[in-house]
């Protein structure tokens, strides 16, 4: 469905079924976006199970929408390169360098 494949910005959830984890996994995965998701369960180990094969640069787990100005913030595949926020995010205002210096031995 074309919910399910878009990066939709506005107040809309899609719930779908699904089998097994690795269905649920393969089913979020198969879209070329990959901004945020949610998870919402009672079992913390498999919440994490799937927030971890999930391929997005956010993964909410029993929550949504909630951000800290210490995490990052960005997506994978279409949804963007780089990091707002957190310590990745200051990389964008960063230049780094290299200085190399050779200096003459004494011989003592």
């Amino acid at each position: 469905m074309k919910i399910a494949q878009e990066e939709i910005f506005g107040p809309v959830m899609s719930i779908i079924k699904f089998d097994t984890e690795k269905d649920l996994v393969e089913k979020a995965n198969n879209t070329i976006y990959g901004l945020a998701a949610a998870v919402v369960t009672k079992d913390i180990d498999r919440a994490l199970h799937v927030a971890n094969n999930i391929r997005a640069g956010t993964v909410w787990v029993n929550c949504y929408n909630v951000f800290d100005a210490a995490a990052p913030f960005g997506g994978y595949k279409m949804s963007g390169i780089g990091r707002e926020l957190g310590e990745a995010g200051l990389s964008a205002y960063c230049e780094e360098k290299t200085v190399t210096i050779k200096i003459p031995q004494k011989n003592s």
